[in-house]
């Protein structure tokens, strides 16, 4: 069992207090067979009203109306979850699926159609997913999806920004450089214009040393990859940002068919544009020994309780009235 633990903080300052419109907050995991939420809390500054829904895509959602004026906005997200990562899938897909190009089946087709369509459509995007196939011959799928996550690590380079928004795939193909919002956009187009259904993620991801040789890209912020649907093995994990592939490190928050979708924070305020003074990010990921010990011993303090009430219970037509 791996605890991993995140703790998220964003601070908006005015240059005078101002009012607020509704925030949307996608600060919350979603659980699944790999990852299971233990603890989440969040802190709002000044104080809000808050509640909660599922989106169209299933992400859970808070939305917060702020109350009263201030000149400082804060929102504090603390989360601890049980982290079972898939290391590298072994790409369990339908046989007829194994190699590229194939198609999805009649049945699923529907569900699927909105992540095959190209968003950015443009020949520079398809000539560069070409790359990663033999011209003319089939292509064994998951060797193409790997290759192709490597070859944008590799290719080109990683380089934060603070300007709000995603870039174009052929803007970044242009100039040679972007986020992990801007690698993932350009991997899902590149996957879609050769007919794979592809959505936008949103989350974190554990560094355990950003000092170490080839640390990972994206700690300290929110972070952003790609999923794949392969017929049989479902929605499979793609990093191009740091080459990874399989869920290991990265904690899934949301999903989306395009990143405007999946902002982990978006509102508004009341007041002049010149009232906004900026925005600080912090997000620390760590693993949390105690936790894990505390979580394991109530595991077995569960199970030791079932065993004794099981023992416990005698068969029919044993004991006395």
């Amino acid at each position: 069992m791996t605890v991993l633990t995140v703790r998220h903080v964003t601070t908006y300052r005015y240059a005078r207090p101002v009012g607020f419109g509704e925030h949307r907050i996608m600060f919350r995991p979603r659980d699944s067979h790999a990852q299971r939420l233990l603890t989440a809390e969040i802190i709002i500054s000044p104080i809000a009203e808050v509640r909660w829904m599922h989106d169209v895509f299933g992400n859970d959602i808070t939305l917060a109306s702020i109350t009263g004026d201030a000149d400082t906005l804060r929102f504090e997200s603390s989360i601890a979850l049980d982290h079972t990562p898939e290391m590298v899938p072994r790409f369990r897909t339908e046989q007829h699926a194994k190699l590229w190009p194939f198609e999805y089946d009649a049945e699923t087709l529907p569900d699927l159609a909105a992540y095959m369509r190209p968003h950015h459509p443009a020949p520079e995007v398809e000539a560069f997913a070409r790359k990663f196939t033999r011209s003319g011959l089939e292509t064994e799928t998951g060797h193409l999806l790997m290759t192709m996550t490597m070859g944008i690590r590799e290719s080109l380079k990683y380089s934060r920004r603070t300007d709000p928004g995603t870039q174009p795939p052929i803007q970044t193909l242009t100039t040679g450089t972007g986020t992990c919002r801007d690698y993932t956009l350009l991997m899902m187009e590149a996957c879609r214009a050769l007919g794979f259904a592809a959505r936008f993620v949103t989350g974190y991801i554990y560094v355990p040393s950003r000092d170490a040789p080839g640390a990972k890209r994206g700690g300290g912020a929110t972070h952003a990859w790609v999923q794949v649907f392969l017929p049989g093995a479902g929605w499979v994990e793609f990093d191009p940002t740091n080459g990874i592939v399989g869920s290991k490190d990265l904690i899934r928050v949301g999903v989306a068919r395009e990143p405007r979708q999946a902002r982990p924070l978006s509102g508004s305020f009341i007041g002049s544009r010149a009232d906004y003074l900026g925005m600080e990010v912090e997000v620390e990921v760590s693993a949390d020994s105690g936790l894990v010990r505390a979580t394991a011993e109530a595991t077995a303090a569960g199970r030791r309780l079932r065993h004794a009430t099981a023992a416990s219970v005698r068969p029919p037509g044993t004991g006395s009235l």
